[in-house]
Protein backbone atom coordinates (compact mmCIF):
# COMPACT_ATOMS: atom_id res chain seq x y z
CA UNK A 1 0.00 0.00 0.00
CA UNK A 2 1.57 3.32 -1.05
CA UNK A 3 2.13 6.10 1.44
CA UNK A 4 -0.51 8.78 1.28
CA UNK A 5 1.93 11.56 2.16
CA UNK A 6 5.60 11.78 1.35
CA UNK A 7 8.27 12.50 3.91
CA UNK A 8 8.61 16.14 2.86
CA UNK A 9 4.90 16.70 3.47
CA UNK A 10 5.03 15.10 6.91
CA UNK A 11 8.10 17.11 7.89
CA UNK A 12 6.48 20.31 6.53
CA UNK A 13 3.38 19.70 8.64
CA UNK A 14 5.43 19.20 11.80
CA UNK A 15 7.60 22.20 10.93
CA UNK A 16 4.51 24.39 10.56
CA UNK A 17 3.33 23.45 14.06
CA UNK A 18 6.74 24.04 15.62
CA UNK A 19 7.23 27.36 13.81
CA UNK A 20 3.88 28.61 15.08
CA UNK A 21 4.93 27.80 18.64
CA UNK A 22 8.36 29.39 18.21
CA UNK A 23 6.90 32.59 16.78
CA UNK A 24 4.32 32.73 19.55
CA UNK A 25 6.55 31.95 22.54
CA UNK A 26 10.23 32.46 21.73
CA UNK A 27 10.43 35.41 19.35
CA UNK A 28 10.08 38.73 21.15
CA UNK A 29 10.63 41.34 18.46
CA UNK A 30 8.65 44.61 18.59
CA UNK A 31 8.72 44.82 14.77
CA UNK A 32 6.52 41.74 14.45
CA UNK A 33 2.77 41.84 14.52
CA UNK A 34 0.46 38.87 15.00
CA UNK A 35 2.05 36.41 12.57
CA UNK A 36 0.26 33.24 11.46
CA UNK A 37 2.05 30.40 9.67
CA UNK A 38 -0.24 29.32 6.82
CA UNK A 39 1.88 26.82 4.94
CA UNK A 40 5.35 25.33 4.76
CA UNK A 41 6.60 24.01 1.43
CA UNK A 42 9.74 21.88 1.49
CA UNK A 43 11.89 20.75 -1.38
CA UNK A 44 12.13 16.97 -1.87
CA UNK A 45 15.58 16.88 -0.26
CA UNK A 46 14.34 19.03 2.69
CA UNK A 47 17.11 21.57 2.05
CA UNK A 48 14.92 24.66 1.65
CA UNK A 49 11.67 25.56 3.40
CA UNK A 50 9.39 28.24 1.99
CA UNK A 51 7.25 29.50 4.85
CA UNK A 52 4.09 31.40 3.94
CA UNK A 53 2.76 33.68 6.67
CA UNK A 54 0.06 36.29 7.13
CA UNK A 55 0.06 39.27 9.44
CA UNK A 56 -3.29 40.38 10.80
CA UNK A 57 -4.32 44.04 10.80
CA UNK A 58 -1.31 45.23 8.82
CA UNK A 59 -0.97 47.59 5.90
CA UNK A 60 1.30 46.81 2.94
CA UNK A 61 4.38 48.53 4.41
CA UNK A 62 3.92 46.72 7.72
CA UNK A 63 3.61 43.38 5.93
CA UNK A 64 6.93 43.95 4.16
CA UNK A 65 8.54 45.01 7.45
CA UNK A 66 7.34 41.82 9.13
CA UNK A 67 8.66 39.62 6.32
CA UNK A 68 12.02 41.41 6.37
CA UNK A 69 12.22 40.97 10.17
CA UNK A 70 11.39 37.27 9.91
CA UNK A 71 14.04 36.73 7.24
CA UNK A 72 16.59 38.55 9.43
CA UNK A 73 15.68 36.29 12.36
CA UNK A 74 15.73 33.14 10.22
CA UNK A 75 19.03 31.83 11.69
CA UNK A 76 17.69 32.14 15.25
CA UNK A 77 14.35 30.57 14.30
CA UNK A 78 16.19 27.78 12.45
CA UNK A 79 18.29 27.08 15.55
CA UNK A 80 15.19 26.90 17.76
CA UNK A 81 13.48 24.67 15.21
CA UNK A 82 16.50 22.36 15.09
CA UNK A 83 16.29 21.89 18.87
CA UNK A 84 12.66 20.77 18.60
CA UNK A 85 12.79 18.56 15.50
CA UNK A 86 14.84 15.42 15.15
CA UNK A 87 16.41 15.90 11.74
CA UNK A 88 19.97 15.33 10.66
CA UNK A 89 20.01 18.56 8.63
CA UNK A 90 17.75 21.54 9.25
CA UNK A 91 16.23 23.27 6.24
CA UNK A 92 17.16 26.78 5.22
CA UNK A 93 14.20 29.04 6.06
CA UNK A 94 12.74 31.62 3.65
CA UNK A 95 9.68 33.63 4.71
CA UNK A 96 7.08 34.92 2.24
CA UNK A 97 3.80 36.76 2.69
CA UNK A 98 0.74 34.69 1.76
CA UNK A 99 -1.71 36.87 -0.17
CA UNK A 100 -4.45 34.21 -0.32
CA UNK A 101 -6.21 35.53 2.81
CA UNK A 102 -6.26 39.09 1.43
CA UNK A 103 -7.49 37.83 -1.93
CA UNK A 104 -10.27 35.82 -0.27
CA UNK A 105 -11.39 38.83 1.77
CA UNK A 106 -11.42 40.98 -1.37
CA UNK A 107 -13.54 38.42 -3.27
CA UNK A 108 -15.97 38.17 -0.36
CA UNK A 109 -16.22 41.97 -0.27
CA UNK A 110 -16.91 42.13 -4.02
CA UNK A 111 -19.59 39.43 -3.77
CA UNK A 112 -21.22 41.25 -0.88
CA UNK A 113 -21.22 44.50 -2.88
CA UNK A 114 -23.09 42.84 -5.78
CA UNK A 115 -26.21 42.65 -3.60
CA UNK A 116 -28.09 40.32 -5.97
CA UNK A 117 -31.76 39.97 -5.10
CA UNK A 118 -33.46 36.60 -5.64
CA UNK A 119 -35.99 36.47 -8.49
CA UNK A 120 -39.58 35.45 -7.79
CA UNK A 121 -40.90 32.76 -10.14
Amino acid sequence: MPKEYGRSQRVASQMQKELALILQRDVHDPRLGFVTVNEVVLTKDLAIAKIFVTVLNADEASKQTNIAALNEMAPFIRHELAKRMRLRHMSELHFFYDHSFDTGMRVAELLHDLDIKPQDD
